[in-house]
């Protein structure tokens, strides 16, 4: 039987989500937003794509929560966009609010599904859905790092006009400017990344890293990324559905490990069918923990600035 994967948000990002699920067949999809006949018409178009693209996988858009029902896996993408100027943080109340009455329903209709966070300021609504739902916290986790890694791993290949095949990025910390990037962990074709690059070329690429997202922003004006965003969270939702124990740096809950607690920041975790299986921890210098530490800093005191 196919799992029920439900995409809550019809825009950009959302419905870009809910194509990918389709085309790599890995659930039936129902695609939900507030906007009357935008979810019905963008499924209806990708469905009717089913016969060119080779597909099998049934599409139903809505604007009933009802119809999201005993789904297995919720993918959360619904939200205002940035605009340029803005931060991330810019968008903590308005979002944080669209954020709450999602959790409220994904509680109601969908009490056993694992619960992936695409929104931003992602950090804080990823630690804002786990309050609202009361779920296992291995079951809410955040589309993160897998974004900044491969951006980290994108501007690497463009640099050394190397293959992205070859690249393994690693990208820690909060959704935002604190993020921290790893030259350490980072490698091409397992030979290090400062074999490759000197310094000051590395921190350029890190500083373009951190500033990736509102890279994008400005470039549309009227708009946010939403092809890797989508392929960050599909990446996620593939390694539910298949089990496939992948490691990936996400948003998850720490309780302790890092020396941080109470905290939704970026690390290492093994993803499985349990939603995060084990969160990993790994040596870092000085350095690093400071800048990680701080992050989660950052990401906390936002939080607590929620009227929740």
């Amino acid at each position: 039987m196919r799992k029920k994967i439900t995409v809550i948000g019809a825009g950009f990002v959302g419905a870009t989500c809910a194509q990918r699920i389709a085309e790599k067949e890995l659930g039936d999809v129902v695609l939900l937003d507030i906007i009357e006949g935008g979810p019905q018409g963008k499924s209806l178009d990708m469905f009717e794509s089913a016969p060119i693209e080779s597909f099998d996988a049934n599409l139903k858009g809505t604007n009933s929560y009802e119809d999201i029902t005993d789904s297995d896996i919720v993918v959360v993408t619904a939200g205002l966009a940035r605009k340029p100027g803005m931060t991330r943080e810019d968008l903590l109340l308005k979002n944080a609010e669209i954020i709450k009455g999602i959790g409220e329903n994904i509680k109601q209709y969908a009490p056993q599904a694992i619960v992936i966070l695409v929104t931003n300021p992602l950090d804080i609504m990823t630690q804002l859905m786990l309050k609202v739902t009361g779920f296992e916290a291995n079951r809410v986790f955040g589309m993160a790092g897998i974004l900044d890694s491969a951006r980290f791993a994108s501007f690497i290949a463009m640099e050394l006009n190397v293959s992205v095949e070859d690249i393994q990025a690693m990208v820690l910390g909060g959704h935002g400017d604190s993020m921290v990037p790893l030259p350490r962990y980072t490698t091409i074709s397992g030979i290090p990344l400062t074999q490759f690059l000197s310094p000051d070329r590395i921190e350029a690429l890190i500083d373009r890293t951190r500033k990736g997202g509102a890279e994008i922003v400005a470039l549309l004006k009227t708009g946010s990324a939403y092809y890797a965003p989508s392929s960050g969270a599909i990446q996620m939702v593939e390694a539910v559905v298949k089990d496939k124990k992948r490691i990936l740096p996400c948003s998850v809950y720490l309780t302790g490990e890092y020396g941080l607690n109470n905290v939704y920041i970026g690390v290492p975790v093994k993803v499985g069918k349990q939603g995060v299986e084990k969160i990993i921890e790994i040596d870092l210098s000085d350095q690093e923990k400071e800048s990680l530490t701080k992050s989660a800093a950052i990401v906390k005191e936002n939080f607590e600035t929620l009227p929740i």
